[in-house]
């Protein structure tokens, strides 16, 4: 009698500790909001950062840039062609001092995009 009372108890402990121990590794619903993924890096498929199309007229500043720029070799967000006049197509770019589309800071360190300078062929890779 006494062999099946302690195997009861031993069952019933081996029971209620599985089932604590599976209670207390549930997961719970994330409190942070889904995050968006950008699937080609810095810069949509379409050719924006931010909600900056990146064409057109661009004035480089020193701060406070709308988007700051590395000028890389290898791996580029952005391919950038540099042009005269009519910038149109994603990643032509002209250097104007007046009434930019957007401003560019170049940085060393910690860019939003990282761009090379190609003569053909711009946009995004």
């Amino acid at each position: 009698m006494k062999k099946k009372i302690a195997l009861a108890v031993l069952a019933a402990s081996v029971l209620f500790s599985a089932s604590a121990f599976a209670s207390e590794n549930v997961l719970a619903p994330s409190p942070v909001g889904q995050q968006q993924l950008v699937p080609y890096g810095a810069v949509s498929k379409d050719g924006y950062f931010k909600g900056i199309r990146l064409a057109g007229k661009v004035k480089v500043v020193k701060n406070f840039g709308d988007i700051k720029v590395q000028v890389v070799k290898n791996f580029p967000d952005l391919k950038v062609k540099k042009v005269s006049n009519f910038p149109n197509k994603i990643g032509e770019w002209q250097f104007v001092e007046n009434f930019p589309d957007f401003t560019v800071q170049f940085v060393d360190n910690f860019p939003d995009i990282k761009i090379q300078y190609v003569d053909n062929f711009p946009g995004v890779p």
